[in-house]
């Protein structure tokens, strides 16, 4: 990934103040009013960056404030922070460390304070070290005790989303539901009523998400989600490059994009469940720009069913990277930026409206494929 070196991490002394700080403030508005408008924002990207381990503000980076204040000044309401899952727990069962913890918590802290919804995503593509979760290596146990020891951060807070993994792939979507079930079992167990983003494998694509795998594909294999709360909803990625990956110049896949994600929102319709667009962009090619929009536009007119957007990616290190829509070096606004802009605030109430499939948790039930509901229960988490 393209980034900058800078000059090395704060002291931990004064990141710890400054979590402190912002932990004794006051939430900004996590109102109900809030909690049900769409949601409308940006990727932070940063986190993630690097090798595995890394070091702290030179292979990777928190969001900060200056690029969280840009965003907030575009009206945008909600932010997906990666990260990476071995940064923040070293050793599998092992404890989180506070060198990571600490700069992420106060990222977190800050966006708050500034009204967004914060997403927390560890961005390994369902893998620790390599090893994808479910293996010999990596456990559904260890998944688990992950995010029962990450969740009790923010317990009950509506302003904070937990979103399971990013993009698992090389997986059949059979092999990956059971450490789904756990860990959302295990986040429950936790008294953390939050929503769950929960991802499907092939890079939890909308195009792919009717592909066959062994076991069934996503669209049958993901009706077995079970949450006690149902607080919960797919993430789906699109792009509308050529062969969907984000990583092309061109988008000349616009139309079958937006196909794809028509055809997830009548599998959503028709299971009961809700999605949130967690990954979607473009470089600044006049048919790039004219797929964000259409993409963004088409999340917009489904509130019935998507619970909003986030665009790949802002943050303060990607120099020049095509799909970025951080302000350039000196300091000039990104065509995606312009364009992602029309989408955010209704023009005529200066507002984001309100998103039906944001309703109260316990109003969702999820159904099975042959379209019955199917009764809330809880799946067996392994042993503390």
């Amino acid at each position: 990934m393209a980034g900058r070196a800078a000059a090395g991490p704060a002291p931990a002394r004064l990141i710890a103040g400054l979590l402190s700080a912002l932990l004794c403030l006051p939430a900004a508005a996590p109102a109900s009013a809030q909690t049900l408008a769409c949601l409308r924002g940006a990727n932070v990207a940063g986190a993630e960056f690097g090798d595995t381990v890394g070091k702290l503000g030179t292979t990777h980076f928190y969001p900060t404030q200056k690029t969280l204040t840009y965003l907030a000044g575009k009206g945008m309401n909600i932010v997906r922070f990666p990260f990476k899952w071995e940064r923040l727990q070293p050793e599998l069962y092992g404890p989180l460390d506070d060198r990571e913890l600490t700069p992420l918590l106060a990222s977190v802290a800050m966006a708050r304070q500034m009204g967004f919804t914060v997403i927390l995503d560890p961005h390994t593509n369902a893998r620790f070290a390599g090893k994808q979760i479910g293996s010999p290596e990596v456990p559904a146990a260890a998944f688990v005790d992950f995010w029962r020891r990450m969740s009790a951060f923010h317990a009950g807070d509506p302003q904070v989303m937990f979103e399971l993994q990013n993009e698992p792939d090389y997986m059949d979507a059979a092999f990956w539901l059971p450490s789904v079930n756990a860990a959302i079992a295990a986040i429950r167990e936790n008294g953390a009523d939050n929503m769950i983003l929960v991802p499907g494998t092939i890079w939890t694509s909308a195009y792919h998400w009717f592909a066959e795998q062994n076991g069934g594909s996503n669209a049958e294999v993901m009706t077995g989600v079970i949450d006690p709360l149902n607080n919960f909803a797919f993430d789906i990625h699109q792009y509308p490059d050529h062969d969907f990956s984000g990583t092309n110049r061109t988008c000349p896949a616009t139309d079958m994009a937006i196909e794809s994600l028509s055809r997830v929102t009548d599998w959503l319709k028709a299971t009961g469940s809700r999605a949130l667009l967690g990954e979607f962009g473009g470089t600044a090619s006049p048919d790039c720009l004219d797929a964000i929009g259409r993409m963004a536009g088409f999340v917009n007119d489904n509130p019935d069913t998507w619970i909003g957007w986030t665009y790949w990616a802002a943050g303060d290190w990607w120099g020049d990277y095509p799909l970025s829509i951080q302000p350039d070096d000196n300091g000039i606004e990104r065509p995606q930026m312009r364009v992602v802009q029309r989408y955010i605030l209704d023009p005529v109430t200066g507002k984001i409206p309100a998103c039906a499939s944001l309703a109260p948790a316990g109003a969702w039930q999820l159904r099975g494929p042959d379209g019955n509901q199917k009764g809330a229960g809880s799946a067996d988490a392994p042993a503390r």
